[in-house]
């Protein structure tokens, strides 16, 4: 609880740009708000096995991950990264555009905390 504490604190820290391809709005099936005010946004990340998102973006993060998960992440480029965790990992992430697929043979569930969107 205490990790949740500090990440919520560290995601209201950073000043929020605007980002217009916001997964819950183009991603619903996988991308759920939790909580949000005025400086932090809690979202919950739920992906089956071998499910792909759409292309969106994020301001910089922070997260911990629910589950052990396996994620693929194609930028617009077309460069990929692969990225790995373990259910409890606390991971951060910069600022960017990704469509992310879970390359896993199980369910990927994450919690990111990041900026609130400017309205």
């Amino acid at each position: 609880m205490r990790l949740f504490a500090f990440l919520a604190v560290l995601g209201s820290l950073v000043v929020p740009p605007a980002f217009a391809q916001d997964p819950v709005k183009v991603d619903p099936k996988h991308y759920k708000v939790l909580y949000e005010d005025a400086g932090i946004r809690v979202l919950r990340v739920v992906y089956g096995a071998h499910e792909k998102s759409v292309m969106h973006e994020h301001p910089a993060l922070a997260g911990v991950f629910a589950t052990d998960s396996h994620f693929k992440f194609t930028m617009p480029d077309g460069t990929t990264l692969d990225r790995e965790g373990k259910k409890g990992d606390a991971i951060s992430a910069p600022a960017e555009k990704h469509n992310p697929e879970n390359v896993g043979e199980t369910t990927a569930q994450a919690i990111l905390v990041r900026p609130a969107a400017k309205k």
